[in-house]
This record gives structure tokens, sequence and C-alpha cells, in this order.
């Protein structure tokens, strides 16, 4: 019988494309030299079976005869770790944690197996550092050691095998770039490597009731390194969304199959590894200058957590003949619409000044209730008016300049009183239904120009 003949494809690394020859740009997500030659696998006869992608499946019932079985979630004693993913890891979970390469992965990662081996078994795999390299870490950050047991292993085969072998109840990938499936013959960290990897995690958590985590590192433009199908069989994406350079390191989920998405749990780094900032909102108004025009305080919701967040402007004369616009934090396209209803609707003119935006402590904002914050600051840096000092300002500004109502009001207040703050800028729509009952002054305004008055 006649083997049947191996093709040969290219696929891009970056949203996984293939073509059968090579491409200088790809066609579905118009980035360059992404282009990667890979084997194609024969396709099976209709008498050969196709490799499932979980390795089991389920009979048909009606909705009303499926029986819910109730789980207990883990605790690993980290609670920002806990509070981010919902409350604990659930069993059997499958779970991403990816950033930038030095960031902490590897570092949170083994603290998270400290607390776990107090529960079970924890196989811990590097395919990225030696057995001395993990023990070495492990009694800098005085791990707990007695339940972890350390691989250095890059085959899936052997990975494999050493999971039938220890039976454990935690399984630690560090990381997917590394693992290779040596039934495919393409370079570790390839599309084709990562999915194939992927889904044997995935069949093996499902199937024997494994907790697994998988470590992935990030390219230059912050996107996980790999197929977008590594973030969709997952059932918890969690991202350090910020630099190695900053002190503090922002972990953001931004999927959870078993609680809420966009939460974040802050942590600093230190000899002694991450640790937990039990009040983060102190910690990003640690060093807030009012003498300065352009500095606002805002309050900004991350999943269900209100943070007090520092925003800095300055507005300088520009020496060119386009003025720029550099943001940090915040969505510039966002920014560039504040500038236009600012030159606009209230005659500021900036058409020949820089204007410079610096969202505090390296936390990115989401949502757009910062938007009259952001307003107030560059008025202020603009006419070098000082924002009075204990005021805190949100609110989302329209192309009309008015200022439109946003969510969570009570919440954000009443983290505002807590840290001594005396008087909030707020939307005058959010007045009508408002359930605050707290010290704090309140002043509704309808416009970005009332906004302006009431700083002044």
């Amino acid at each position: 019988m006649k083997s049947k003949k191996v093709k040969t494809i290219f696929v891009c690394q970056s949203c996984g494309y293939e073509s059968p020859k090579w491409l200088g740009k790809c066609p579905g997500c118009s980035k360059w030299n992404t282009f990667v030659e890979e084997k194609q696998e024969p396709i099976l006869s209709s008498n050969q079976s196709a490799r499932q992608l979980t390795g089991f499946s389920s009979g048909t019932f009606p909705l009303n005869d499926v029986t819910v079985k109730s789980f207990e979630r883990i605790k690993t004693g980290i609670k920002e770790f806990d509070h981010m993913i919902g409350g604990g890891i659930v069993p059997g979970s499958l779970t991403l944690l990816g950033g930038a390469p030095g960031i902490g992965k590897s570092t949170l990662m083994l603290q998270i197996s400290g607390a776990l081996s107090k529960v079970g078994t924890v196989l811990y795999i590097s395919g990225e550092e030696s057995l001395s390299q993990v023990k070495s870490r492990a009694e800098r950050l005085n791990i707990a050691k007695d339940n972890i047991f350390l691989a250095s292993e890059t085959n899936l085969e052997n990975i494999v095998s050493a999971i039938n072998k220890i039976q454990p109840k935690f399984l630690v990938i560090d990381s997917i770039q590394t693992t290779y499936h040596p039934e495919f013959s393409s370079a570790p960290g390839s599309v084709g490597q990562v999915r194939e990897c992927s889904a044997e995690l995935l069949r093996i958590a499902k199937s024997q009731h494994i907790t697994v985590f998988i470590l992935g590192h990030v390219t230059k433009d912050g996107d996980l390194a790999g197929p977008r199908i590594l973030e969709h069989i997952v059932d918890t994406v969690l991202y350090f969304e910020n630099e190695k350079q900053q002190i503090y390191r922002i972990l953001r989920a931004y999927k959870n199959r078993f609680g809420p998405t966009s939460e974040i749990g802050i942590f600093e780094m230190k000899a002694e590894g991450l640790k937990e900032v039990e009040n983060p909102s102190l910690i990003f108004l640690s060093e807030n200058s009012n003498t300065v025009a352009g500095n606002v305080v805002t309050s900004s919701i991350e999943g269900t957590r209100p943070l007090l967040i520092e925003i800095q402007s300055l507005v300088a004369r520009t020496n060119f003949g386009l003025p720029r616009r550099m943001v940090s934090g915040y969505d510039l396209n966002r920014v560039i619409i504040i500038i236009a209803v600012l030159e606009k609707r209230i005659g500021i003119p900036l058409d020949n000044q820089d204007v410079f935006i610096n969202v505090v402590g390296g936390i990115k904002i989401k949502e757009t209730a910062s938007d009259l914050a952001i307003a107030c600051a560059i008025a202020s840096a603009n006419n070098g008016v000082v924002c009075p000092d204990k005021t805190i300002i949100f609110g989302e500004v329209g192309l009309a300049g008015e200022v439109r109502a946003v969510s969570q009001i009570r919440e954000r207040l009443t983290e505002a009183e807590k840290l001594g703050f005396k008087k909030a800028i707020i939307p005058k729509s959010n007045l009508k239904s408002l359930n605050y009952k707290g010290k704090i002054e309140i002043i509704g305004v309808t416009n970005v120009h009332s906004a302006i008055q009431a700083i002044r």
C-alpha cells in the first residue's frame, strides 16, 4: 500500500492563516514576514478515526435531565489571585498565564505551586530552566517543597508519561512555546505545535480531572505568541499587562469561564517574590502632588473593584508644525476626541500645543468614565490652574461636550471617602438614582465647561 504524500504548507505564526506558498504579507492579519513552512499531515481515510480534541464525549440528553456537579474552589492563599479568578481555582480547569519575558510569570506560578502543594501533588514541567535553577528560585521564595515534583522536559510524550506515573492533582507547563509534539516536524513555538500541544493538555485536564496551568510568552505587540485558538480552548486567560520595569505588576483576567472577567490583581515585585498589594488605590496615590497644575484624581472600575488613579497632563508649546499627542495608560483615539471637544466646544486653543497624558502606576484604564478627568487635567495644565485638594472627577464626555452618566457610582464614591476625599465632580444625570449617603460633597455637572469652572 502506497503511503500518502506529505504536503508542505506555509502557516502565519500570528493568526494561523495557511497558504500553499510563501507570502510576504499575511492576508489574514496583514502582518509581514510571519509565514513559516510546515508539513501538512495526510488526510485520514474514511475507515481511520481522527483524534478528538478533548478525547472524551457524552451522549445526548434533554436539558432538564442534566445534573450539575457541585465543586469547591481551591484557595491558593494569595488573596489578589483568588479574588481575580473568582474566589479560587476550579478543579480540572485549564488556565493560561501570559506576559512579557522576565515579568514574573514563573515566580508567581512557583508561589502558587507552593500553596497548592498543601492540597495535592504538583508536577512542575520547566522547558526553559534546569532543575537546579528552579530549585534555587524555590529556596529564594521560601516555597514548601514536600509535595512538588520537578521535570525539565519539552517532549510532550515524556510529559504525558510523567503525568501517568505521578498522577498529580496540579500540572504546570513552563512554557507552551518550548513544548513540542514529536509527531509534528514543525519547530517548537510554531502555530501547529502550540495548537496540538494545547489540545493534548486540554484532553488531559478534562479526562483526568487535573488542574493545568500553561505559561505563554507575548510578542512585541503585546499579543500572545501563537494562534488565537490557544485563548479559545482554555478556561481562563490571565495576562501581565505592564512591563517588567514597573515595580507593581498588574495581572488581568481577560477570560474566565468560572468567574468575572476584567478583574485585576496587583502585585509588588520584591526579592522574596511577588507580594500582593492590599490597598491598590493608596499605592497609586502615594506620591500624588496637589500643587501642580494638570494632576487630577479619577475613579476607575476594574472588574468589581473601584480604583482611585492619578492622571497627569502636560501641555507645552510645540516646536514643530504638527503638535504631538502622547498617551500612556489610556486610549489615544479617545484622548484625541477629548482634545477636539475642548477646542471646539470650550474654545481652548490646543492646535499649537503638545499634549502629554500619563496614567500613574503603569495601569491601563479600559473604561470611558475617566474622560472628564482627562479633559479637566488638560484644561488645568493649559491654564495653570491647580485642581482643588481631595477632589475626585469622573464622567464620560460626548462629542457635544456633554457629560454622560457612568455606572457603579456608589462604589466609586465609597472608595473615595475611605481615602479621605471631600469633593466629587460627577455627571448630573447620576444624581437621579444616586444611592450614596456618605460625607463627600457632590457637584453634578452637565457639560465639560461646568466641570472646568468647578475646579477653578
